[in-house]
């Protein structure tokens, strides 16, 4: 037991204001007198000790009163009244009881509590107790009884810390959980930046580091602490696993050198049957019931421990028929903890168990005595309490399966494993249980590990197949076959460490071509396109399926970049006859960006119809592409609904954030704003999961986009510079071109056409800042709205760069499907249109509308075609198409544009105010509709020269209008304004 009466103040504690908030409030009441108790319970490394130490620092540096503290060692834990006596000793001055005497002849629980009143009674007194599930018995029993009548005018208080599962006899509790994302990864900038790293953090290592951790402030220090700078920054292969947890771990199995033996059998079984098992799905009761009997442990008893917690103090839980660990570092602590050849004794169990009954031979048999003498070698009850997981002296006749029926066939295990997915858990347990290489299980390990078996589950098993191989070049293929399937199952973190695990000394065509899909989720799209071109050439001779997956995913990086040329190059270099039903989808593609439309066309849709009768996610998601490059929104959103849940079915997590982004720009590019916002949220969960922030530019690009349409500005904003903030280092052109074009959405909705139309210009017109080649035609229609009415479009002599914008658009529409085209073209046109000629455009363009569907388009013609009309004077006629613009975009969730809608329609001389915030009086309704479009416009800060432009008047008409403002709202300053109206 340790004491002591300086304790410093830690550093900043990260994501536990709460926790802090809660501890003030108790040492508040104590400061007036009012005592207390809470006990803070955690899991080890969480941070419950440094939230102790923060609070006897503040009571102490504050000369609030004495502090006794502390720190529990399990050592002591059967010496009664140890802990006390541990307390008192820190004591700052003499006690009315000394220290020793308790060691002798202890104290009563009322004793106790008349001396910590005693203590506080000139100065309140604070009590901390750390590890205080290590007490010894009699002393967490006295201080218990004191801490519960320590309440008002008590003027003591008592914090301890505990484990989670102690019994806390009815005190007031606080749980501390793990630090959320952003805590962890300010901790993490804390930890590197107190190192003095040379170099930032690369993000992939961040992201493994922060998932590793999983919240546990101790273990990300110990796990960062481990690295070298230039696995820090990503230069060199992070190890695996990741080391540094020793102590966490450590400090958890204390936890359960507790249990009976039996039970920590029991554990040890439940560990090792998680092993052939997909992570976070548990393990199988029958099957750990079964290894229970086996091991002697009987039937009853272990069965009444996985249905009673308490039985395990947590560790274990049983939901249905799955075992759970309470914590997967309990799972760790547990395989951490036990000495490895009773491990492999257990996995050898499990492996004769999952094994399904064979002819036996003698070489059998041996192998089965093989795997259970070291059970049988005497892991009795002494060995139990040192070893800390040894097995029960009723398991010494050895860890065999259990005898057979009479009559029945013994059970065995083959001498040579079986191959199949079938056999896959019981070759998983046989690597477990070997203790050197073994090829001839290698080869059965690799054999199996294929479909239906998910990629996670393959992965494990090439991996493990790999370490128990002895030639050098097989066991280099192996790692990269498992690096290939770790990265499907979503591991990226995982799959570089077993690339590492490959060598250099000759080039790897797979390894290449997973380094490259590596670099294609996280790194530039150049270095991606480079890498994954030198993999199909390394791979063309002997693989031409993975060749032909490194060439698509070289055009995957040119489209990402907008290399049209690069992108064109790579589809016609791809070996087609690898996947002859790739053909109609290359050449199609080859024949669009070649001019050949109807060829084009037609090849695509064949690839549309051709992916409908396909479970294959990367087929769909071909299939998804087909139809947008078409402008079938509709197929395209089937589709992407079909790739998204093959992907799922599949276990590819790797392609999920793909999924979900082409999915939501469907959705989005059908008008299905809230549908695409809620998969593109979805697909950013799932890239961070995956460790792939080029996809989560992309749906960031997607999410501002639905935000320029359904929310604000500032959430528009947000999401646009995530995506640019990623794009423009890693050279994403077409998620710059889509998050561009939001922002100047979101301004011409706001009435800043200026902004929005210099914003755009460049990405429509020639030059070196020109937009993604598949996408920039798509913001036209907004460049063209922006220019005309911020006065920049030359409409007298037709021509200018608005005007070719609007001739290259056109040419454009005729090459898409896309059923929202001709009304958008026909709205340019009505835009640059004499007067005369304009309202039959707008007519044209509406009756286009009526054909495509989609209220936010149609809104938005009705928008422009009733502000000409206003314009021309002709309000009454305007009223209608503003009403049913109104309509429209109150349907669709428009705020913005329904606000735009609104100050037409009141400019218009019809009242259509908007519900006021707050429920309060609206100081717009005393003002006219015209003033009240000025006010509003000045009050977003725009000058009166930006006004008259957005309103189509004079300077000198926004002049009067706003001294008029002025005087009926009682203002004197653009300021206030803007204050009154609540900008």
């Amino acid at each position: 037991m340790t004491s002591s009466t300086t304790v410093h103040s830690p550093l900043r504690l990260y994501g536990r204001s709460g926790e802090l908030a809660i501890i003030d409030t108790l040492l508040t009441r104590l400061r007036y007198g009012d005592g207390g108790a809470l006990v803070l319970t955690a899991l080890p490394g969480t941070g419950r000790t440094a939230l102790l130490e923060r609070a006897a620092a503040l009571h102490r540096d504050g000369h609030t009163g004495p502090v006794l503290y502390a720190t529990a060692d399990p050592a002591e834990r059967r010496l009664p009244f140890s802990g006390l006596h541990a307390l008192l000793c820190s004591a700052p001055g003499p006690l009315p009881v000394a220290p020793d005497r308790l060691l002798r002849e202890g104290i009563t629980p009322a004793a106790l509590l008349a001396l910590m009143r005693e203590l506080g009674a000139d100065r309140p007194l604070l009590v901390c107790v750390d590890d205080a599930d290590a007490w010894d018995a009699e002393s967490w029993a006295a201080l218990v009884f004191a801490a519960r009548r320590l309440g008002a005018g008590s003027r003591a208080a008592v914090l301890a810390a505990a484990g989670e599962g102690t019994g806390l006899a009815g005190l007031p509790a606080l749980r501390l959980g793990p630090l959320d994302d952003d805590a962890a990864a300010a901790l993490l900038d804390r930890i590197t930046g107190a190192g003095g790293a040379a170099d930032p953090v690369d993000p992939v290592v961040r992201g493994e580091l922060l998932r590793e951790a999983a919240g546990n402030p101790r273990l990300l220090t110990g796990l960062t602490a481990r690295l070298t700078p230039g696995q820090l920054a990503g230069r060199t292969a992070l190890p695996w696993p990741l080391p540094g947890a020793e102590d966490v771990l450590e400090a958890h199995a204390v936890r359960l050198d507790a249990l009976p033996p039996h039970t920590r059998t029991l554990l040890l079984l439940a560990a090792a049957a998680h092993a052939h098992e997909p992570e976070g799905t548990g393990a199988d009761t029958v099957l750990l019931l079964r290894a229970a009997a086996a091991a002697g442990l009987g039937t009853t008893a272990p069965d009444l421990t996985l249905r009673t917690p308490a039985r395990t103090a947590g560790v274990l839980q049983r939901a249905g028929d799955r075992v759970h660990f309470g914590h997967p570092l309990l799972l760790r602590a547990v395989l951490h903890r036990a000495p490895p050849r009773q491990l492999r004794a257990a996995h050898g169990l499990l492996a004769a168990l999952l094994t399904p009954p064979a002819r036996t031979d003698r070489r059998t048999t041996k192998r089965a005595k093989t795997v259970a003498a070291p059970v049988s070698g005497g892991f009795g009850p002494s060995a139990s309490a040192r070893d800390g997981l040894g097995l029960p002296a009723s398991a010494r006749d050895g860890f065999a399966p259990p005898a057979p029926a009479p009559g029945a066939p013994a059970p065995s295990v083959p001498g040579r494993p079986v191959a199949g997915a079938a056999a896959l858990p019981a070759l998983v347990q046989w690597a477990c249980a070997a203790d050197g290489p073994d090829d001839r299980l290698a080869d059965a390990l690799e054999a199996s590990a294929t479909a239906p078996r998910p990629p996670g589950e393959r992965a494990a098993a090439l991996a493990r197949a790999a370490r128990l191989t002895t030639d050098e070049t097989v066991r280099a293929g192996r790692f990269a076959a498992a690096a290939e399937q770790t990265r499907l199952a979503g591991d990226a973190g995982r799959a570089r460490a077993l690339l590492a695990r490959v060598g250099a000394r000759t080039p790897h065509g797979r390894a290449h071509l997973v380094r490259g899909l590596l670099a294609l989720g996280d790194g530039p799209a150049a270095d991606a396109h480079q890498v994954l071109l030198t993999a199909a050439d390394l791979l063309a001779p002997a693989d031409p399926g993975r060749a032909l997956e490194a060439r698509l995913a070289a055009a995957e990086a040119a489209w990402a970049m907008g290399d049209a040329l690069a992108y064109l190059d790579a589809l016609s270099r791809a070996p087609v006859a690898a996947d002859p039903a790739l053909v109609p989808y290359r050449d199609g593609v080859r024949a669009l960006l070649r001019g050949h439309l109807a060829e084009g066309r037609g090849l695509l849709r064949r690839c549309l119809e051709d992916s409908g009768g396909t479970g294959d996610p990367v087929a769909l998601l071909r299939g998804a592409v087909s139809a947008l490059v078409l402008g079938d929104l509709e197929a395209a959103c089937r589709c992407g609904t079909r790739a998204l849940a093959a992907v799922r079915a599949t276990g590819t997590e790797a392609l999920l954030p793909q999924a979900l982004e082409h999915l939501a720009y469907a959705e989005l590019r059908a008008g299905r704003h809230a549908r695409a916002r809620a998969h593109a949220r979805e697909g950013l969960r799932a890239a961070a999961r995956t460790g792939q922030p080029n996809a989560a530019s992309h749906l960031h690009a997607v999410l501002a986009l639905a935000a320029s349409v359904e929310s604000g500005p500032e959430e528009c904003a947000g999401h646009a510079e995530a995506a640019l903030a990623g794009a423009g280092p890693h050279g994403l052109a077409q998620a710059a071109t889509l998050a561009t074009w939001a922002l100047a959405r979101a301004e011409l909705a706001a009435g800043r056409c200026g902004e929005a139309a210099a914003r755009l210009d460049p990405l429509v017109r020639p030059g070196p800042r020109r937009g993604h080649f598949a996408t920039r035609m798509l913001a036209v229609p907004c460049y063209v709205e922006a220019s005309v009415l911020a006065g920049r479009a030359d409409r007298e002599r037709g021509g200018g760069p608005v005007a070719e914008a609007v001739t290259e658009f056109a040419v454009w529409a005729t090459r898409t499907t896309d059923p929202q085209v001709p009304a958008q073209l026909a709205r340019c046109r009505a835009l640059l249109a004499a007067p005369g000629d304009a309202a039959g455009r707008y007519g044209e363009a509406l009756a286009h509308h009526d054909r495509a569907g989609g209220d936010f388009e149609r809104a938005r013609t009705q928008l422009l075609f009733g502000a000409w009309l206003r314009r021309r004077r002709r309000t009454r006629e305007a009223r209608e198409p503003l009403r049913d613009a109104l309509v429209g975009f109150e349907r669709c969730g428009a705020r913005a544009w329904t606000d735009r809608t609104r100050g037409e329609l009141r400019a218009a001389g019809e009242a259509a105010q908007a519900p006021a915030a707050h429920g309060g009086p609206d100081p717009l309704t005393a003002l006219t509709p015209q003033q009240a479009r000025i006010a509003r416009c000045v009050a977003e800060g725009a000058t009166n020269r930006e006004v008259a432009l957005r309103l189509s008047v004079s300077t000198r008409t926004v002049d009067h209008h706003l001294r008029n403002v002025f005087a009926a709202l009682g203002v004197r300053s653009r300021t206030e304004l803007a204050r009154v109206l609540g900008h």
